[in-house]
């Protein structure tokens, strides 16, 4: 990790949710979002929700081959804010509900995933 922030200036009300949430792969942001508690979930929507903006004008201004590691990071965390809103807006009560059935269905690669290897 490049200094004492993992996150870009800006973006530090969020550090604490890197360990969790900074997640690289969409399959692996999907089984995040599922094993997670719905406190967790709230938590880090409350949390990123207004930072979603102006993350995304921030990671707008580079090819995404030229991100840092910090904004990397930062890219990672609002992909997974993308799974927990799903969550959190929409299935709302009904996601463990969801989630029973969401744990069948395996995804095996996304386009947030970058180039296949």
């Amino acid at each position: 990790m490049t200094g004492q922030y993992a996150l870009p200036e800006g973006f530090r009300e969020l550090e604490q949710f890197v360990p969790t949430w900074v997640v690289s792969r969409s399959c692996d942001r999907a089984t995040r979002r599922l094993d997670s508690s719905e406190e967790e979930r709230v938590a880090f929507f409350n949390a990123a929700r207004d930072l979603a903006a102006p993350a995304l004008e921030l990671l707008d201004k580079k090819p995404l081959s030229q991100l840092d590691e910090r904004e990397q990071r930062l890219m990672d965390l609002m992909l997974s804010l993308v799974h927990v809103a799903l969550a959190v807006e929409i299935q709302g009560d009904d996601e463990p509900r969801h989630a029973r059935g969401a744990r069948h269905v395996i995804i095996t690669r996304a386009s947030s995933d970058g180039p296949a290897s």
